[in-house]
């Protein structure tokens, strides 16, 4: 049992030091889509900042874990919707976000050639999020308590290696979240007023940079 049980060890040991790892931080805004204010997909408004790391399988693909958070916040009288205009509601939520899943380069990104090398690149997976559960009463909107939900992160971003240990990213990540209450538009307390299209969940959207510090052992999928 001894002996199998440093095999497991060893074997983990030598598969982590034979892959290539990122390390870095996350800098841009966020913008909210749902039942108030602006219908623009990609209108950041609020700072958003995070900590990402990736562990890179291939020249391909890497599995990537991060940690964002934000406020998301609109107007109806920013909206164009003359309709949201008269309506006149506003609010202001906080985004806690932890995600995992899979990366995909559309080229080889392989971290250990010298040469200067570019590659978009796609992001999904899964996310759980913290915010505040709200309800809107006389016009105003207020918080109620807090509340996690589940959302599906669909990410598309280019980067390139700007040194040899730094890689730099420029992206937009949309979350279609499983909750249609981040504005209060549709409370669990059936005695607050609905409003909105209750058939359709809300959105935030994480745009900005990335800076990741590369380290780690030449992996197994670089050629000699």
């Amino acid at each position: 049992m001894y002996k199998l049980f440093n095999l497991i060890f060893l074997f983990f040991f030598f598969t982590m030091n034979a892959q290539i790892h990122e390390i870095g931080v996350f800098v841009g805004g966020s913008n909210y889509i749902g039942d108030v204010g602006l219908t623009t997909y990609i209108s950041p408004n609020e700072p958003a900042i995070g900590i990402l790391y990736k562990w890179n399988k291939s020249p391909r693909h890497s599995y990537r874990f991060s940690y964002t958070q934000s406020k998301i916040s609109a107007k109806d009288l920013d909206s164009k919707e003359p309709s949201r205009n008269q309506r006149g509601y506003r609010f202001e939520n906080s985004i806690k976000e932890v995600s995992l899943g899979l990366e995909f380069n559309f080229f080889d990104f392989n971290l250990h050639e010298i040469k200067r090398k570019y590659t978009p690149y796609v992001y999904s997976g899964i996310s759980y999020f913290r915010y505040d559960e709200l309800y809107v009463e006389s016009g105003e909107t207020l918080k109620d308590s807090g509340a996690g939900s589940f959302a599906i992160p669909m990410t598309l971003g280019v980067k390139s290696n700007v040194s040899p240990h730094i890689v730099l990213a420029l992206e937009v990540g949309a979350r279609y979240t499983l909750t249609d209450n981040l504005d209060g538009s549709n409370p669990k307390n059936e005695s607050y007023a609905k409003f909105g299209n209750i058939n359709n969940n809300d959105w935030y959207v994480f745009s900005g940079l990335t800076l990741t510090y590369t380290f780690g052992n030449k992996p197994c999928y670089c050629a000699e």
